[in-house]
Parts: structure tokens; sequence; C-alpha cells
């Protein structure tokens, strides 16, 4: 599943100690694994081989540079939603021919620059957006290709801030208006409308919702007589990040080619949180163990300025110490590991059994290789941390942690108040 392991009670990555990483690299900071990153992927690649479909990453859930790198040079394409991943996909080499570009609120300047670059297709998602588009393609004397997003209409198993199939998500369009923008295309003479796509949610752990969408979405196109030529069935497939027992790749495949074989289709995916997720953990250091009549604290550097999902998702993250004392003091006891966040959400797990950590004790945050640096903020002017690889037994740094002057970089104080 991953590539984070015990050996003789030490916390590794791949071959590396994580503390021998600790002491050269200040915590917190993300550690990521290669080698399981481009084995997931390629878990992908291998149980749809038999459709050889566009696999675009999803950017949004881990934009590292090294991360992209190492994906579009193992033959993945990546699926952007702001001129920012954009950005950071030109500088990780994607092919133009298999960027796709998602979003609901897509500006005028990043739509011509998308154009320039020349990307496989936008997905659109509302009219007004097609119009924009349009405008953008015929300045530009381009003959642009787009895809339009179906709200299915599905609502699967997940929280519901990740469930984005919902008819009253704001992602994606009904089928009357889909059917009436199809029915319209001479509108748009410099627009190749030209598939479909669809995303109903994330940390989705069975195929039944997959498969009732595609179904939903393939009938429909039959129904109208729709001709389009790509389907880009989304990502959202579940990891393990506690007791879950998410459908495999194999799985997930054997469960809905049927229905794509016969649909004829060119397929797109757009895995994110499967590719990268159990790739990466967090590593933090205990500062204090703090101990009140109702509960006992194990306070350290890293919150969710670091790590959003807890406080934000009530998310469940394995948490377990790098090295695992073996003295008698170390009988577990439970605990809340909360940081150092002037906010009472600020937590990074609850509840948890751990050996007694003492102050400078190492903890590693498990799964939490998508959402999480993405999400990281400032917030109470806290520098973000290092981000670092483990590719062939070395490890490096692929982002360097931030100081207090990047903290304050672009700020100016207007002469008035000096």
């Amino acid at each position: 599943m991953h590539e984070f392991t015990f050996k003789n009670n030490e916390f590794y990555c791949e071959n590396i100690k994580v503390s021998d990483i600790a002491k050269k690299v200040p915590t917190p900071f993300y550690l990521y694994s290669y080698k399981t990153l481009i084995d997931h992927y390629k878990k992908i690649k291998s149980a749809f081989s038999s459709i050889k479909p566009l696999i675009c990453f999803s950017v949004k859930s881990n934009s590292s540079l090294a991360v992209l790198r190492a994906l579009v040079k193992n033959g993945a394409g990546l699926d952007i939603v702001s001129g920012g991943e954009l950005y950071k996909a030109k500088i990780a080499g994607v092919d133009p021919k298999k960027v796709v570009y998602a979003g609901v609120g897509k500006k005028r300047d990043e739509i011509e620059s998308a154009i320039k670059f020349g990307i496989l297709f936008f997905d659109a998602e509302s009219e007004e957006e097609l119009g924009q588009i349009e405008k953008a393609a015929a300045k530009l004397k381009k003959k642009v290709n787009v895809a339009i997003r179906i709200n299915p209409d599905i609502i699967p198993k997940t929280h519901k801030y990740i469930a984005t199939g919902k008819g009253e998500s704001k992602f994606g369009l009904d089928f009357e208006t889909v059917h009436k923008i199809f029915n319209s295309r001479w509108k748009y003479p410099s627009l190749n409308i030209c598939g479909v796509q669809m995303h109903i949610g994330s940390q989705i752990l069975d195929a039944a919702p997959f498969t009732e969408a595609i179904k939903k979405v393939l009938e429909f196109l039959k129904e109208y007589k729709i001709d389009v030529e790509y389907f880009n069935i989304g990502g959202g497939l579940g990891i393990v990040y506690s007791i879950e027992n998410p459908q495999t790749a194999k799985s997930f495949a054997k469960s809905i080619l049927p229905l794509l074989k016969r649909s004829g289709l060119k397929i797109i995916l757009e895995p994110g949180r499967f590719v990268s997720g159990n790739s990466g953990i967090l590593v933090t250091k205990v500062l204090y163990t703090k101990r009140t009549p109702r509960k006992t604290f194990v306070i350290v550097d890293s919150g969710m300025s670091d790590l959003i999902r807890p406080s934000l998702y009530e998310a469940y993250h394995k948490i377990v110490p790098v090295s695992v004392p073996r003295d008698s003091s170390a009988t577990a006891e439970k605990v809340d590991v909360v940081g150092p966040i002037c906010e009472s959400g600020d937590f990074l797990g609850k509840d948890r059994y751990l050996p007694y950590m003492r102050p400078g004790s190492l903890v590693a945050v498990m799964g939490a290789g998508a959402y999480g640096f993405t999400m990281s903020s400032n917030y109470n002017s806290r520098p973000r941390g290092s981000e670092v690889m483990v590719i062939r037994n070395k490890f490096y740094v692929v982002r360097k942690g931030e100081t207090y002057k990047d903290l304050v970089r672009g700020e100016t104080i207007p002469k008035v108040l000096k």
C-alpha cells in the first residue's frame, strides 16, 4: 500500500530513517515516497490498460513540482483548476495535449493562457463560461476543444464538503441545460464541444455511485443522439486512512470497464488522492505533554495551518511515533494530538493511543500526501514547512521551508502610517 514501515522500532520512508531526515530538515515537514507515488499511478494505468485512457493527475490534491514532474515523467497528464496550476504544469514539463482544465470560476486571462499553451480541452461548467471561452478563442483565432461538465445528481457516501455530484452542488450542469447547449453548438463557432465530463466527489469507497453516474450520462447521450469524442469520468477513488476498505484500482476497473468499452468513447480519468494520498506523511515534533483532569494533550509543532483536513472535515489520519520507546514508560495512553494554533479546532487527532512522548519526540501523521500541503496556510503568521521526497535511497528537499521574511514578502506600510 505504501513505503512507510517500521524496522526495529524505527519508522522508515523506503530505506531511509525518518528520524535521520529530521536531523537535517526542521519540523514540521511533509515527506513523500517517490516509489509509493508512482506505484499507485501505475495501478490505475494497469487496471484500465485495455482502453488506454488518458490519466490526468488532479493537481489540486498535491501541486508539488517534484510530485508533478515525477508523474509527468512516467506518462501522466494533469487535471488543473487555476492559472497557478497551469503555471506549475508548464514548469513540470507536461504535454499540453495531456492537460484538462476544470473549475467553476476560470478568469479570462487564465482561459487565454491555457488556449495559448494548447491544452487538450476545458471542462465548462456554465453557459456564461462557455461564452467567455468562445470570446477568448475568437480573439486568439483558435479552435478550442471543450467538454461540458454534467452534474448527474448522485449522492455518494462521503463528507458533504467533498460530494460534488449532488443536484444542489455548484459544480456542473443539469441534463436539461447540457442538452440545450449541445443543440446550440452553432452559437460557439470557435469551440469544438467534443466531450462530457463528470466528477461526483472524493474519498468514495465503492464503485456503485460511479456506475450509476456513468450509466446516467451514457443513457443521456444515447437518448438525445449527442455525438461526442471524449468522456471524462473524473476521479474520487478513496484510500485507507483508518479502517476503510476501499475498492482497489482493479476492482473499480472491473465494475465500470464494460460500460466504458461499450461507449466507444475516448476515456479520461482524473485520480488525485488515490495516487498521492498514501505517498506522503507529515512529520512533526512534540513540544509538551499537558495533563488536565479530563484530557491529556500532546502538543506538537504542527497544526491546522499545516494540515487542515482534521479540523475542516473531521478527517481521521493515523498518527504513529517515529521511534518506538523500548522502556517500561512506553505504555500507551489516550491523548489528543494538538497543535500550537489559537483555535479550539486545532487538532491532528483525538483520543489516540500513543506511548509517552517526551519533548523532542517525533510523530508521523499518515496519509497526508493529498490535500495536505496544498491546503496549508500562514495562519497565526506561521511559516509553512519544507517538502521532502525520497527517491532511490536518497532524500531531497523539494521545497524549502518558509522564513519570517517570506511572511511579509510583497507587503508595504503606507508612508502615511510612518
